[in-house]
C-alpha cells in the first residue's frame, strides 16, 4: 500500500470529464477561476480516499473535474497526525470533488459504527492567516452570516496558536455534509477574491522540516526529532484522560498513540486499567521528552479528547 500511496500523492491533472456542478454560490463571478482548498484527514484514512491503486482518487478526479492531492505518509500538518488534502480547480469542481471525499469518509464511518443518523462531524480547513481577515470580516459580521447562512458551526483558531511555526490557521466546520459544504462554499467564494491567497497553492505541503514527521531514520524510529541538541530530553509530565476517552487516544491496535509518538518525539505511557489519576476516574498518560516535544503530544492527545466530547455533546 505504501508505494500506491507514493504514486498518487500528487495527481496527474484531472481528465476532461465532468458532471453537473452544484448549485451556484452567491458570488458566481467567481465560479470558473482556478483556486483551491486544503483539508485535513486522518493518516488511517487516507488510505480509503486513495483507494486500491488509486482508484478512488482517479475516480473522484474525474468526476469532478478537480486536481486531488495528498500529502505524503507521515507528512502531516504541524500539530496533528492528520494528513493534507488540496483540491484544486473552479469553485464547481472543488465543491463536488470535497463533497465527493467527506461522502466517503462519512461512509466508512457508518460501517465502523453502524449507526443510519447522519452525524454531525467536523472537517478542518487550512487557510493562511493573512486571509483569515476576510472569512472574520468587520467586527466578525463575515464569519456571523456564513453561520447564518450554512447553519454549519465554524470556528476559527486563535491567532497565537501558531501550530508549531505554521503561518496557517485552522478553519474548523461542524455539522452534516450538507451544512459543511454550504460553509466551504461560502468560505472558498470568500477566498477567491483575495489575490494572495492563490501563492500558497505552490507550496500546499511546505512545512518547517524540524516539526515534520518525515524525519525518520532508516531503522523506523524518528531520527529528525527537534533539532536543538541542548535541549533536555528527559522532562516528563502526567495527564488524566477520561477512562472512556482512553481507547480513541490509543487507537486500534495502538495506531493512533504511535502516530502520536512518531509525530512528537515525545514517548507516551499510558497506566493500567484501574491506575487513576488520585481522586478521580481519568487514567494517566505520561508524557516524556523534550518540553517542545512533550507540548505538541500533549496538544494531539486533548484534540483526540475534545473531538470525542464533541461528538458525544452533538448527538
Amino acid at each position: 500500500m505504501e508505494s500506491t500511496e507514493s504514486s498518487y500523492v500528487s495527481s496527474p491533472e484531472a481528465p476532461a470529464k465532468r458532471s453537473p456542478p452544484p448549485p451556484k454560490s452567491p458570488n458566481s463571478d467567481n465560479m470558473d477561476k482556478a483556486t483551491y482548498i486544503r483539508f485535513l484527514v486522518s493518516n488511517a484514512a487516507a488510505g480509503s480516499v486513495i483507494g486500491k491503486g488509486g482508484s478512488t482518487i482517479n475516480d473522484f478526479q474525474s468526476q469532478s473535474g478537480a486536481r486531488i492531492q495528498l500529502s505524503r505518509n507521515h507528512e502531516f500538518f504541524p500539530g496533528t497526525t492528520d494528513r493534507i488534502i488540496m483540491v484544486s480547480g473552479s469553485i464547481n469542481e472543488i465543491l463536488k470533488a470535497m463533497e465527493l471525499v467527506l461522502a466517503k469518509l462519512l461512509s466508512e464511518l457508518h460501517a465502523e459504527e453502524g449507526d443510519d443518523v447522519e452525524p454531525r462531524t467536523k472537517v478542518r480547513l487550512i487557510v493562511p492567516h493573512s486571509s483569515c481577515g476576510a472569512i472574520i470580516g468587520k467586527g466578525g459580521s463575515t464569519i456571523k452570516s456564513f453561520i447564518e447562512d450554512s447553519q454549519a458551526g465554524i470556528k476559527i483558531s486563535p491567532q497565537d496558536n501558531n501550530y508549531m511555526a505554521s503561518t496557517d490557521r485552522l478553519v474548523t466546520l461542524s455539522g452534516t455534509i450538507e451544512e459543511q459544504m454550504r460553509a466551504t462554499d461560502l468560505i472558498v467564494s470568500k477566498l477567491s477574491e483575495d489575490p494572495h491567497y492563490t501563492q500558497s497553492m505552490n507550496y500546499p505541503f511546505s512545512y518547517p522540516t524540524s516539526y515534520n514527521a518525515m524525519n525518520y531514520g532508516s531503522n523506523g524510529g524518528t531520527g529528525g526529532r527537534f533539532q536543538n541538541n541542548k535541549e533536555e530530553r528527559n522532562n516528563s509530565l502526567t495527564i488524566g484522560v477520561s477512562d472512556g476517552h482512553i481507547g480513541l487516544v490509543v487507537g486500534r491496535g495502538g495506531r493512533n498513540i504511535l502516530e502520536i509518538s512518531q509525530a512528537s518525539g515525545a514517548r507516551i505511557k499510558i497506566s493500567d486499567r484501574g491506575d487513576f489519576m488520585s481522586g478521580t476516574t481519568d487514567r494517566k498518560v505520561t508524557i516524556t521528552g523534550s518540553q517542545r516535544a512533550i507540548r505538541a503530544a500533549e496538544s494531539m492527545i486533548l484534540q483526540k479528547v475534545a473531538y470525542a466530547s464533541e461528538r458525544v455533546l452533538a448527538q
